[in-house]
């Protein structure tokens, strides 16, 4: 029988039960700062993280279909956060010519300024990890890239634009390195990408 990773007993007895609520504690710290980020704002944290994404994201991303399938929610209740974002004057809706019920959603100047200074809520996350060792960064990069792919074959996160799940992405060295075939080179641990532009899924 399966034990929780949250038996106290179990955890204390288990390095990967310790991991798993370790990582946990790091989405509670992630919670946190990004409500913290919304209510300065007068937004909520699915608002800010809309608002995030279409900052740093291509046109054809910008999409309600395509955003419903990055944060895992339904097409209505991103229509919902859209309007809101609307209605506060921090996106424009650039329909389309031969279909006008396909809209591109833009970021107003108003929602750019929020959008730019609500993405650094991670820093206090971020401080911890410039001061690890380069080895242990490339680890713990590797690690949570292994997480994170498992997640997505799973159906647990739809969407990815990681190297490992990218068409152009193959092993090399025998499976020990990583090879790009978009670029035609071999990249490094620090080159792989959590969020490439190019990124076409696996088929």
């Amino acid at each position: 029988m399966n034990k929780s990773d949250f038996d106290l007993t179990h955890q204390n007895q288990s390095i990967e039960s310790k991991i798993v609520a370790s990582l946990e504690r790091v989405a509670q710290a992630f919670r946190a700062l990004l409500w913290q980020e919304s209510k300065e704002f007068s937004l909520s944290p699915i608002q800010v993280q809309v608002l995030i994404f279409l900052l740093h994201h291509s046109s054809e991303k910008r999409k309600v279909s395509y955003l419903a399938d990055e944060f895992n929610m339904t097409k209505a209740t991103i229509s919902d956060t859209i309007k809101t974002l609307e209605h506060k004057d921090l996106i424009v809706k650039e329909y389309e010519l031969s279909d006008t019920r396909s809209y591109t959603i833009n970021l107003t100047p108003k929602g750019k300024e929020i959008a730019n200074k609500t993405s650094l809520f991670t820093q206090e996350i971020h401080t911890p990890i410039d001061q690890l060792h380069p080895d242990d960064k490339e680890n713990l990069l590797l690690s949570l890239l292994d997480i994170i792919r498992h997640l997505n074959k799973t159906g647990i996160i739809t969407i990815q634009r990681m190297c490992m799940t990218c068409a152009y992405y193959s092993p090399s060295k025998q499976g020990q390195g990583h090879f790009c075939n978009l670029l035609h080179q071999p990249l490094r641990t620090n080159d792989l990408r959590i969020d490439c532009p190019e990124h076409e899924m696996q088929k």
